[in-house]
């Protein structure tokens, strides 16, 4: 794997509730500077994101050019499947063709496994629905479950037509990513893909989650971990 190769793996996320518009721009320059998959954003900056994209493509001739992912039921995920549904068919609407949305976790744990498809089903729709090549990532907060219930998670996402499965939101007090859970989500995902996101901070982490059968890899710290990717195998 190159450095631009690993980039191309990287969500690069600014998700904190005091980010800036300012801020958003940067993440929006870095993004096609370093050929990042995605920029990650609230549904608030869709639009701003999508506007300075544009702007950066065009100043920018061949570079590589990220999406732009939202979030959904973020981070709770305990809104109403109608108020995600909504969320994120409105990001879809300001240009984003990526959404993340947080399971409904509570009624997962409780067993209520129809509802946990519904949830995903009906947002799944919305998001494929709204534009050709749009991608759901459903939110398990793997680390408040257990393995039986990741399982279950999984096998909810499949047949509620997610594309992905990923780790956590990186607000839960419980953590993030870890090796083992995304290892788990890699076996009992399939065909799904897999994100590992909260926590990933560094080279080393991030190539473990990759290792372990992640896909795609979503943090904040996409800009050291690609600088210390292009240092270590230079």
């Amino acid at each position: 794997m190159t450095p631009t190769e690993l980039a191309h793996c990287i969500d690069h996320t600014l998700l904190k509730p005091e980010a800036t518009p300012e801020q958003i721009d940067v993440l929006c320059e870095e993004g096609v500077r370093f050929g990042f998959r995605a920029v990650c954003v609230n549904p608030i900056y869709v639009r701003r994101a999508v506007q300075r994209l544009d702007e950066l493509g065009g100043a920018a001739g061949d570079a590589f050019r990220p999406v732009v992912a939202s979030v959904a039921g973020f981070p709770l995920g305990a809104a109403t499947t109608e108020v995600k549904s909504d969320e994120a068919r409105r990001a879809i609407d300001e240009g984003a063709t990526e959404i993340d949305m947080v399971m409904h976790v509570g009624s997962l744990i409780a067993g209520e496994l129809r509802e946990v498809r519904r949830d995903i089903e009906t947002v799944a729709h919305a998001v494929h629905g709204s534009r050709e090549g749009t991608i759901l990532k459903v939110i398990l907060e793997t680390t408040t479950l257990s393995e039986a219930q990741i399982i279950q998670a999984c096998r909810c996402c499949a047949e509620g037509e997610a594309d992905f499965v990923k780790t956590s939101t990186g607000f839960h007090a419980s953590g993030g990513a870890c090796v083992e859970h995304v290892r788990l989500l890699h076996r009992h995902a399939s065909p799904l893909r897999v994100k590992a996101a909260g926590g990933i901070r560094t080279l080393e982490s991030t190539m473990a989650m990759l290792d372990a059968g992640a896909d795609r890899i979503g943090t904040s710290a996409g800009v050291a971990i690609v600088e210390a990717a292009r240092s270590d195998w230079s």
